[in-house]
């Protein structure tokens, strides 16, 4: 099961927030447009072969990768502290 299966049920449970930062991966019609509907300004990049690209705020996006990588560095020293190495 992919994560976008699950991305429609949890995005009524999240707080609420100005803009929803996510990947390719969940690139959907329907996702950008429940997303608006709540007042939520998504920051999505269009997967390659979509014909009708919408717009994203890149610089945002970019943050994002920031964060993903500060995620790692944690199950990293995660895995050395426990001693899994």
């Amino acid at each position: 099961m992919n994560d976008i299966s699950g991305a429609g049920q949890l995005l009524h449970s999240l707080p609420k927030g100005e803009h929803l930062v996510a990947d390719r991966g969940y690139d959907a019609r329907w996702l950008r447009d429940a997303s608006v509907k709540r007042g939520v300004i998504p920051c999505i990049p269009p997967i390659k072969n979509r014909k009708a690209r919408p717009s994203y705020d890149a610089v945002l996006y970019r943050k994002r990768h920031k964060i993903e990588n500060m995620f790692f560095k944690l199950k990293d020293w995660r895995r050395i502290a426990m001693r899994y190495d």
